[in-house]
């Protein structure tokens, strides 16, 4: 069973942000989740092949389910 789920940002600043929420589920539920909170979160830019969030802090890295 995941407990949480971290997200992987990268903030223009440098700074990694690792901010992790809550979640209960399996590991295929918490895959699910965390491309859902990619597409709601992120806008793809295909000249630069990059996921940007969309508050324009930084670049989605990736997520971990723990």
């Amino acid at each position: 069973m995941v407990k949480e789920i971290v997200l992987i940002l990268l903030l223009f600043n440098g700074e990694l942000s690792l901010p992790s929420f809550p979640f209960e589920g399996t590991t295929m539920e918490c895959l699910e989740h965390g491309d859902k909170m990619r597409i709601e979160h992120t806008t793809y830019s295909m000249e630069k092949n990059t996921w940007f969030l969309n508050n324009g802090s930084g670049t989605w890295q990736g997520f971990i389910c723990k």
